[in-house]
């Protein structure tokens, strides 16, 4: 089966980990602060915080922000569901907003109409790397004294107006899953602007523990001591992890060159394939490709969905609405809510797209398409 993503490890990568195995720290050592260096480095020098995967990233995310009960977080619902369940997860309500038809990205007119007094948090998502309006979101947050979350799971490495992503929102949220753009095997990350909330961040994903003395409410304990004024969780990535995100993220460039070079191919060869619709790309962003989505015409989704995985293509669908999942219809969310974001997730899916794709695979997925959609 060949599969819709897949890590790319070379001997690189293997020499990393196996040097961090062999050192003295297999966790909260000198790889973690000098992989968050190098996330930085991509951020535009926003401060980046590592944490055990994308989700952890979230809510660590909302939670710096201060969602609390009684808060409402605005998101889209094309996302894959801990966006909305970490917003949950601290306490408050999740209000989703339709999609732009074209990019999938939240639309910045739906966030707007559904803004509330309540509104603590507008949450983005950069659907398949492609970045979300930031300059429209942005001017939104800012008018309603809300905060601006990224959630970048699929789009380090993306500029939108030139500016790299990890700069364009008030907190930024990464996921180094195997499939994405690179990996730590599990892994994430948080980019911070405001100083106070990157430390708080940083100290949520470690329990929430103080161990500056300068800080503390009781400094003269002892060496050993150390104190919890916030509560938080356990959510480091270990030094080991960090290592293998080190040495992928020296290949980044290399990894978008290529996602952009498969894209383009598949846009050549599928040009002319009537019943399906490519994805968009604007002109003022320059994205990793993390999916290549198409849309599915004439209800044929599910056909073609299940005659390319029968020929040994794995494709996917992302993703479902995130209300339509049985958790969000039990709190009260109904279908037909977001009809944009409805109608695209029946004709979405997902070809094969990593870095590692052989023309010889793409071909193959391109001539079984082409042969089911004229049939």
């Amino acid at each position: 089966m060949l599969p819709y993503g897949r890590q790319s490890i070379d001997d690189a990568d293997a020499a990393a980990v196996v040097e961090a195995l062999r050192s003295d720290w297999l966790t909260t050592g000198p790889q973690v602060a000098a992989f968050e260096a190098d996330l930085a480095a991509w951020t535009g020098g926003t401060g980046c915080v590592a944490v055990s995967n994308g989700t952890a990233a979230l809510h660590v995310a909302y939670a710096a922000a201060g969602v609390g009960p009684g808060d409402e977080v605005v998101t889209t619902p094309i996302t894959f569901v801990a966006t909305a369940a970490t917003a949950v997860a601290q306490g408050a309500r999740v209000v989703f907003a339709d999609v732009d038809a074209q990019t999938a990205n939240i639309d910045p007119a739906a966030v707007q109409a559904v803004l509330t007094p309540r509104t603590r948090v507008v949450t983005a998502v950069d659907y398949a790397g492609h970045p979300a309006e930031y300059d429209d979101l942005r001017k939104i947050a800012d008018d309603a004294g809300t905060l601006l979350i990224a959630d970048a799971a699929h789009s380090i490495g993306s500029t939108y107006r030139g500016a790299p992503v990890g700069s364009l929102a008030d907190l930024t949220t990464f996921s180094f899953f195997p499939t994405k753009n690179f990996t730590t095997a599990e892994g994430g990350a948080v980019a911070v602007r405001d100083p106070d909330r990157l430390e708080f961040a940083r100290r949520f994903r470690t329990h929430g523990l103080v161990r500056d003395p300068g800080q503390q409410r009781y400094p003269d304990e002892g060496g050993w001591h150390q104190e919890v004024h916030a509560f938080g969780l356990n959510y480091r990535l270990p030094d080991v992890l960090c290592a293998l995100g080190r040495s992928q993220l020296s290949r980044l460039a290399s990894f978008k060159a290529r996602r952009a070079a498969v894209v383009s191919r598949y846009n050549a060869l599928l040009a002319d394939v009537p019943g399906l619709t490519l994805p968009t790309r604007h002109d003022w962003v320059d994205p990793v490709w993390h999916l290549y989505p198409v849309r599915v015409h004439d209800g044929r989704r599910r056909e073609v969905y299940d005659r390319l995985r029968a020929g040994g293509i794995g494709v996917q669908v992302n993703f479902l609405p995130s209300y339509w999942h049985p958790v969000f219809e039990d709190l009260g969310y109904r279908r037909g809510m977001c009809p944009v974001a409805e109608e695209f997730y029946r004709e979405e899916l997902s070809l094969p797209l990593f870095a590692d794709l052989t023309e010889a695979d793409q071909d193959r997925v391109v001539d079984l398409l082409r042969t089911i959609l004229a049939s």
